[in-house]
């Protein structure tokens, strides 16, 4: 299961970034971070390490945490890498998986947060693999997208303009995907009825439900 995310960034958070990170203009060969056989299909730049990428890890962290959306999906634990990526026409990122520990730490979800316009650049679709086909995504400035971090994925070329993204992995408290989607279900579920009716026993009894199965299922 995957989530697009709305309104993760504010346009000015959004253009903030975009300035710090052409400020700093400073990128690496990408195939730094990737894996053994995902180095033979990456293509594309990372922002080096240092202040400004700090501050760039700092505004999209705080922007994920107050989403309404974020943490009832993602039950996240700990972020525990973000990197901002360039690609530029001829550079994309074939199918591959993105490594299962990152840090010492497991890796549940990625996500991706787009920054350029799609209508800037041509080509570097997102596109995810499942057993029911591909979906190719292509999202505006300071939206997102979740995705479980064991699913074949790629980025296509891009064969015009510039592709400018923030991608990060979360260890979630909720180990299975099955189990997440259930309590986000319940969560959902849950905020409607409290829209509609305030806190009723239908409310509570949700309420409830979604708590005792939290903590069955979390993991320290």
């Amino acid at each position: 299961m995957l989530l697009r995310l709305q309104d993760v960034c504010t346009d000015e958070e959004v253009n903030a970034l975009r300035d710090i990170i052409a400020r700093t203009g400073s990128f690496t060969d990408g195939k730094s971070t990737a894996g053994l056989a995902a180095r033979e299909v990456k293509a594309n730049e990372q922002l080096e390490q240092g202040a400004q990428s700090d501050v760039v890890r700092k505004t999209v962290r705080a922007a994920l945490e107050r989403h309404p959306l974020f943490s009832a999906f993602a039950q996240p634990k700990a972020i525990t890498r973000i990197l901002v990526s360039r690609y530029g026409p001829g550079m994309s990122y074939g199918t591959h998986v993105d490594e299962p520990v990152m840090g010492g730490r497991r890796t549940d979800l990625s996500f991706t947060l787009f920054l350029s316009a799609p209508d800037s650049y041509e080509g570097g679709e997102l596109v995810m693999e499942d057993l029911s086909g591909a979906t190719a995504i292509k999202l505006d400035p300071g939206d997102a997208v979740i995705y479980p971090t064991g699913a074949l994925h790629r980025v296509e070329e891009v064969t015009r303009g510039e592709r400018l993204a923030v991608v990060g992995w979360i260890r979630s408290l909720i180990r299975r995907s099955d189990q997440r989607e259930i309590l986000f279900d319940l969560e959902i579920a849950s905020r409607a009825v409290f829209e509609r009716e305030g806190k009723s026993a239908l409310y509570d009894t949700l309420a409830k439900s979604r708590s005792n199965l939290m903590r069955m299922w979390a993991e320290d």
